[in-house]
């Protein structure tokens, strides 16, 4: 059998409370914790946020989740789904800044079918791609590897974000923040 290293992970499977602090609903409670960096959200607008995926597929894998509680995309109202989008173009930029992938895919997972893990509150993944990234891991031992631990991708995005135009830094420890236009 071969075996994978992947020393970082142990943080996450041996931390003491699985959830912790969630009462309700982890997308709508986390950005109220003021600890960003820990959470590892990395960017928020007025009306969104930007969380590193903590089982991302590929480094850079993001979620651009708006603040408003629906799994209805058709819920958002006009002045949201704007914000969600500029935040969306945003991330695009800082991932191709941070990390120079070779593509993207993107996509929400909206209803109990599709299988999200959680389907009341929507959120869009972004996952950076490279030629060749895929293996036959996935495949045949239903086992990704992800080469790079999570804190050293949110310093590059953190950074990335940063250096778009209109950022705002209140500490390296809290996410990047913008307000675009009216919103």
């Amino acid at each position: 059998m071969d075996q994978v290293f992947a020393p970082w992970r142990i943080e996450w499977i041996r931390r003491e409370d699985k959830n912790p602090r969630v009462e309700s609903c982890v997308f709508c409670e986390l950005p109220e914790w003021e600890a960003d960096r820990e959470y590892l959200l990395v960017a928020r607008s007025t009306h969104a946020f930007v969380l590193l995926n903590n089982a991302p597929y590929n480094p850079g894998h993001v979620m651009v989740i708006p603040h408003a509680h629906t799994g209805d995309y058709t819920e958002l109202d006009a002045e949201v789904l704007l914000d969600h989008a500029r935040l969306k173009q945003h991330t695009f930029d800082a991932l191709e800044a941070g990390l120079q992938p070779d593509g993207f895919n993107a996509g929400l997972n909206l209803g109990d079918g599709a299988g999200g893990s959680i389907d009341d509150h929507l959120h869009t993944h972004i996952v950076p791609r490279w030629k060749g990234d895929t293996n036959f891991m996935p495949v045949l031992s239903d086992t990704s590897v992800i080469v790079e631990a999570l804190e050293d991708t949110y310093d590059l995005l953190h950074d990335a974000f940063a250096d778009l135009e209109g950022a705002r830094v209140p500490d390296e420890s809290q996410a990047v923040e913008f307000r675009f236009g009216d919103t």
